[in-house]
């Protein structure tokens, strides 16, 4: 399969997506006969950041972001935002963060090996975010899947942010906004039992005072198997108390504490069907993952794979209001998180694979993240003469240390050369007809933990200025002081200390009070250890082998620079009950780490090109959409030369995990005052794992595109009672959720049916 000039078909393409689309987009946008001397909403309206629910009574259902960093609303705020409500979680039957997050298109998934940690690995605009993830506007920087019954909504932020999010974040972040106490009643109880032996149930309770106390109660248990998959399954506890004090005063104060655990047995996918030994020396060659037949093989070991994580975080909020227009806010968390495992991957290196049978190599994992941070801001308006502020400054404190037990487990060479069974001592399976009851005849000590250790130092500014109502300014600039340092076992440990500056700035028209046209430029600061050892890409600052890239010259590993562009469109639309979106963006990402001879150097580049329509909302007042679509042009550049000087296979091709087209659709209609239907929709096109050259020939591992559709139905059987069904996978499709660069790609699951009942008092 010859691809010949792919690059610069690829920027043609993107050139005829972007001009034509984006000119129909704006074409269709509400220009209304009204102008700003009589609008349909009035010019000084201001939507406060705090979620808005849709009722008959109340139609506006555009969701507003929980973070005070934007100090506009979403429509008038210059950055591609998108808002999963809780509504829409509840309806998709979504429990998991990677999950919620396929509801946005432009993000996908990659995958966990040995020294790269399983769990929520988005990425953004082709770049990972693991380290990206924020809670209730602080970093959450350990490893591992995050639940949703104690989440409100979760918000994507994309393009380079690190001005709102401190370093990394050169795609873009998530930030996932908890449940807190509110000034009512309520209980709410979903019991759900499904195929698979699906069994979940929660609750979230919340009780009020008189006197402005109101606590809150969420708590989860789960079990299941993997839907389509022979082996694996989940078990997840948490629970989440919180309370608070002065709701109804100017000073507020909050406790909340939060508990969760996991118990699973890991699906360690499928190999890739890779002809080791037989490899092409000419032409370009595509390889897909095989799982031998049948899509419930599973090649993991039932006597030897684990996986445990626990998170307990304590957060306490204090909350003072000098006045209608000044807010005093502070922030203190403590956290900690364990994940340690041992889960199979299915080895294609040796050419095992195309001889029926899989090494099961066994990647081993201990780790405890601990962190400590503290936030305070200050919020308000103000005026000078005819220019209106609404600002945000603050200081953050945060102390994030890591340490971090990795290993192979297998015994012997990576070979299949006396089979599967005993004579192999178990450590090979069949292809088509896996063993996963297999005895394991090994034990093993991890070695001692590489200590990861930084502390930071942030101040921030943001200021939105309006000049007139249709005019605005959006500026915001930070600082971070950040002092790292690694040490491996009997190694000399290394230190560094960076400097970041990072800014956004964005200039806003508003032709309409319920639209703005934007052009924005945000950067992005990436340094050494910024994932604390919980991910494969992390820029090391040892000469140990972090993220398998020996890294030789402390000194000289400054941060990694990224500097997004964009243009879009803001509406709301429809008595405000739905937003449109649209975006023009290109990521540059420079200083980037190559290695070359051995020695590491911050040389590379990186850019991607796309564009990005979204809609969020109600159409009718029976008719709810939320989805989006993205196109990514991406191209890796400068990177390292091979020994004989020739350049590397991967110059000028598509990043990992990128997708050139990926798209999310969830739509409900309301049939009758009590009967509810919902159909929704992920797809995406093919992604790379990894690019090899053998001879003339250029090998690609990846996964190929999908679609997946997903069906609803509910029914309210009373005031407080509702019935719902979900249907995940609803045609079975066979597709790849993620994949790791070289080794093995994650089946998606099979389908799966969830009855549930939903009960409210």
């Amino acid at each position: 399969m010859k691809k010949t000039n792919r690059k610069a078909t690829s920027r043609q393409d993107a050139a005829q997506y972007v001009a034509p689309t984006m000119a129909a987009f704006l074409l269709t946008m509400p220009f209304a006969t009204s102008a700003w001397a009589a609008p349909a909403v009035e010019a000084d309206t201001e939507l406060s950041n705090i979620e808005v629910t849709a009722s008959p009574s109340n139609p506006v259902q555009v969701k507003e972001s929980a973070s005070n960093k934007f100090t506009a609303p979403l429509r008038d705020t210059p950055k591609t935002v998108q808002v999963i409500s809780r509504e829409v979680l509840d309806q998709r039957g979504t429990n998991t963060l990677e999950e919620a997050l396929r509801s946005t298109p432009g993000i996908t998934f990659g995958a966990g090996e040995g020294g790269n940690p399983t769990g929520d690995q988005p990425y953004i605009r082709g770049i990972n975010s693991q380290q990206s993830i924020s809670i209730d506007g602080l970093r959450d920087i350990a490893a591992g899947s995050r639940e949703t019954f104690n989440v409100q909504q979760v918000e994507v932020i994309k393009g380079a942010d690190s001005a709102f999010n401190g370093r990394g974040g050169a795609g873009g972040s998530i930030s996932i906004e908890t449940k807190k106490p509110q000034n009512t009643d309520f209980t709410h109880i979903d019991l759900g039992v499904g195929t698979d032996k699906y069994v979940r149930g929660s609750v979230d309770t919340n009780w009020s005072t008189d006197n402005g106390m109101a606590f809150r109660f969420n708590a989860m248990g789960l079990k299941e198997d993997v839907a389509g998959r022979e082996g694996p399954e989940n078990k997840h506890w948490g629970f989440a108390p919180s309370v608070a004090f002065g709701l109804d005063t100017d000073t507020r104060l909050s406790l909340a504490y939060y508990h969760y655990q996991t118990d699973d047995i890991p699906d360690g996918g499928v190999p890739f069907l890779y002809p080791v030994g037989k490899l092409p020396t000419s032409g370009e060659h595509v390889y897909r993952p095989t799982f031998g037949g049948n899509r419930e093989n599973w090649y993991g070991m039932l006597n030897r794979d684990f996986r445990k994580e626990k998170t307990d975080q304590g957060t306490v909020t204090f909350e003072h209001d000098f006045s209608e227009d000044m807010k005093l806010r502070n922030v203190f968390r403590a956290a900690r998180s364990s994940q340690d495992y041992v889960w199979t991957q299915p080895d294609d290196s040796k050419g095992n694979v195309q001889n029926g049978m899989v090494w099961r190599r066994g990647n081993a994992r201990s780790s405890d993240t601990t962190t400590y941070q503290n936030v305070t801001d200050l919020t308000g308006k103000f005026d000078t003469g005819a220019l209106k502020h609404s600002y945000n400054v603050g200081l953050e404190l945060a102390y994030e240390k890591s340490d971090v037990q990795s290993m192979a487990v297998q015994s012997g060479s990576n070979t299949c050369k006396n089979g599967t069974g005993a004579a192999g001592d178990y450590m090979c399976t069949d292809l088509n007809n896996p063993t996963p009851n297999d005895p394991w005849l090994f034990d093993y000590t991890l070695p001692d933990a590489t200590k990861y250790r930084t502390k930071t130092t942030s101040v921030y500014a943001f200021d939105t200025i309006e000049f007139n109502p249709q005019w605005l300014l959006n500026a915001g600039v930070r600082f971070d002081h950040y002092e790292s340092s690694s040490q491996a076992p009997d190694a000399e440990r290394f230190k560094r200390t960076d400097n970041l500056w990072n800014y956004q700035l964005g200039l806003v028209y508003k032709p309409l009070p319920n639209g703005s046209i934007y052009a924005n430029i945000a950067t992005a600061s990436t340094p050494g250890n910024s994932f604390l050892g919980q991910g494969l890409e992390d820029q090391g600052i040892s000469n140990s082998t972090t993220g398998r890239n020996p890294v030789n010259n402390a000194n000289d590993m400054a941060p990694e620079k990224t500097r997004s562009y964009e243009i879009g469109t803001k509406w709301d639309v429809l008595d405000n009950q739905l937003s449109l979106t649209g975006a023009i963006f290109r990521n540059e990402v420079t200083n980037t780490r190559i290695v070359e001879n051995g020695i590491a150097r911050m040389a590379g580049e990186k850019v991607v090109d796309g564009f990005e329509l979204g809609f969020t909302g109600r159409i009718t007042e029976n008719w709810e959409v939320f989805g989006g679509y993205t196109f990514m042009s991406s191209e890796q550049k400068k990177l390292a030369k091979n020994a004989d000087g020739s350049d590397n296979v991967a110059q000028g091709r598509d990043f990992f995990n990128t997708p050139r087209h990926s798209g999310s659709l969830w739509t409900s209609y309301k049939i009758t005052p009590k009967l509810t239907a919902g159909v929704g929709m992920y797809a995406q096109s093919d992604a790379v794992g990894s690019y090899t050259k053998n001879g003339d020939a250029v090998l690609i591992k990846g996964i190929p595109g999908y679609a997946r559709y997903d069906a609803m139905l509910s029914y309210q059987i009373s005031k407080n009672a509702k019935a719902q069904l979900n249907v995940y996978n609803l045609t079975d499709k066979e597709y790849y959720s993620s994949t790791y660069s070289t080794h093995y790609a994650t089946l998606g699951t099979g389908r799966a049916a969830v009855a549930s009942l939903k009960l409210t008092f």
